[in-house]
């Protein structure tokens, strides 16, 4: 796949399809995925500049989507977004630079996301989580995972989450972040677990609210802090092993395992 016009037919159809995406396509908008698709990039090089993808429209789900090893530059918008009720959804090895808005959104009744092993170059708004204030819709959806991913020199979102529970933050390296690093509200329930916060100076908002938000919940256990600040927590939180079984790194371990491992170009056995 080479050119923006075969990006959208295929991602658009309504038939499996894995797609790979080969070195750099421009797109001039959000180029709509819909359900049970793989966008695969080849090799090290493929890139989706000006534009992103966007799951789901409100008559077509986006479910069953990988998004794996594709750059992603000068968004006019969103990078990626899972939206409109969106299941099953795996995003993956993909490096973020900045956009206009958000890098990984995921909101309006998506869930069963896992973001993974991602690198977001200096982004701003790097993950949402969660429509708005005013679109408790939300509740009872928003069930997400990020691991593993690597915030470099990024400003806040990483992830900004409203409603949703459980959301697991684990093993994500945190490095030189701008405003904050997760924060927790409307009454979401956060469990953030053996990250790395460096140079942070806050690393957590929750039980105060953040912004215009009203409260949420944040557990906090096994993080490593280094010339960090303090991670606000407070309330009980959904343990995650309800839904999966999984064992985390340990925190001193994730800077090195996540700069080695975060990005395009480095899938394990690709």
């Amino acid at each position: 796949m080479t050119s923006a016009a075969e990006l959208a037919q295929y991602a658009g159809a309504n038939t499996p399809y894995v797609i790979r995406v080969a070195g750099r396509i421009t797109v001039d908008d959000m180029i709509t995925v819909v359900a049970n698709k793989s966008i695969i990039g080849v090799g090290s090089t493929a890139e989706i500049v000006g534009g992103g993808l966007q799951l789901g429209t409100t008559t077509r789900p986006g479910d069953n989507v990988i998004i794996r090893n594709i750059t992603f530059r000068d968004a006019s918008d969103d990078s990626v977004s899972v939206h409109n009720g969106s299941r099953r959804v795996w995003i993956d090895h993909n490096d973020f630079y900045p956009g206009f808005d958000g890098s990984v959104d995921v909101k309006r009744q998506s869930t069963n996301v896992t973001v993974s092993w991602n690198r977001f170059h200096a982004t701003d708004k790097s993950m949402l989580l969660g429509h708005s204030d005013s679109f408790p819709d939300d509740i009872g959806y928003l069930k997400v995972t990020y691991h593993h991913n690597y915030f470099d020199g990024s400003n806040q979102r990483h992830p900004r989450v409203r409603f949703g529970e459980p959301v697991h933050v684990y093993n994500n390296y945190y490095r030189g972040i701008g405003l904050y690093g997760v924060a927790s509200t409307e009454n979401a329930g956060v469990l953030a677990e053996a990250n790395y916060f460096e140079d942070v100076a806050f690393p957590c908002h929750s039980v105060s609210g953040y912004a215009d938000s009203a409260p949420g919940r944040l557990a906090e256990r096994g993080n490593v802090f280094v010339r960090s600040g303090t991670c606000e927590s407070g309330g009980n939180v959904q343990d995650p092993r309800a839904y999966y079984s999984y064992t985390p790194d340990s925190a001193a371990s994730v800077p090195s395992l996540v700069t080695s491992g975060a990005g395009v170009g480095r899938i394990p056995g690709a």
